[in-house]
């Protein structure tokens, strides 16, 4: 099954970005879906729930990103990836799985990912995830947490528009975690880390890292000892 939708640029003379989605839960492909023509600065291009029409949905559709769930049925995620790297290599790629296996992202990120999303993310977190992959600026576009609510300081970042994302973001640097031990634990790249806390800075009203600190110890989130990297890092 292949749908086709167009959608405006959010300014004029901005190309929305050109999406496919390809997943074989009717569900997840449907929510998507909805998420990214939400958002005018995404073309929803085409969708389908069959692995097999992939790479024609994609030769057709010429999409600028696709998003293609690795556990499809064969030929799955990764053998989809391999012939789209192959066949369209300015295609980037960002596979969506339900678990976060660390030996399956990194074989991933080996054949060539973009990017690699857990359906667990926070919908509002998939366009700036998919921005950030077309810009290179992260290779791995990771889920947060599977709810804001299981983090300290819930209550503080729904109040300065924080996303869950941003705040298990402040709650590291609040525990002495440099940007370099963070983008470790989340399997993103420090430039990535330097965005979220740009984002982070800018809500709370501060100028720096010691000053988010400040506005985050102030609101009740206490500072829990890093997991061995004590380097300072300033974003």
């Amino acid at each position: 099954m292949t749908t086709s939708a167009h959608f405006p640029a959010a300014d004029a003379g901005v190309r929305p970005l050109r999406i496919v989605i390809a997943d074989d839960h009717r569900l997840v492909l449907g929510a998507l879906q909805q998420t990214l023509e939400d958002d005018s600065g995404f073309e929803v291009a085409g969708v389908t729930s069959s692995s097999s029409e992939v790479l024609g949905l994609v030769a057709s559709a010429q999409p600028d990103i696709v998003l293609l769930d690795i556990h499809m049925p064969r030929p799955d995620g990764l053998e989809c990836l391999d012939r789209i790297r192959a066949e369209h290599p300015d295609v980037k790629v960002v596979l969506i799985s339900a678990g976060a296996d660390a030996q399956e992202i990194q074989n991933a990120l080996r054949r060539g990912a973009a990017g690699y999303l857990v359906k667990s993310i926070n919908p509002a977190d998939i366009p700036a995830a998919l921005r950030q992959v077309h810009e290179g600026t992260a290779y791995y576009a990771v889920a947060g947490t599977s709810g804001d609510d299981e983090l300290p300081g819930a209550e503080f970042a729904r109040r300065q528009g924080l996303t869950p994302r941003e705040l298990e973001m402040l709650v590291a640097v609040v525990g002495g975690h440099s940007n370099r031990a963070i983008a470790e634990e989340l399997w993103v790249t420090e430039q990535t880390v330097k965005f979220h806390l740009g984002n982070v800075y800018r809500k709370l009203g501060v100028a720096n890292r010691a000053a988010a600190v400040q506005a985050a110890m102030q609101a009740g989130i206490r500072p829990v000892p890093p997991a061995g990297d004590a380097e300072s890092a300033a974003a």
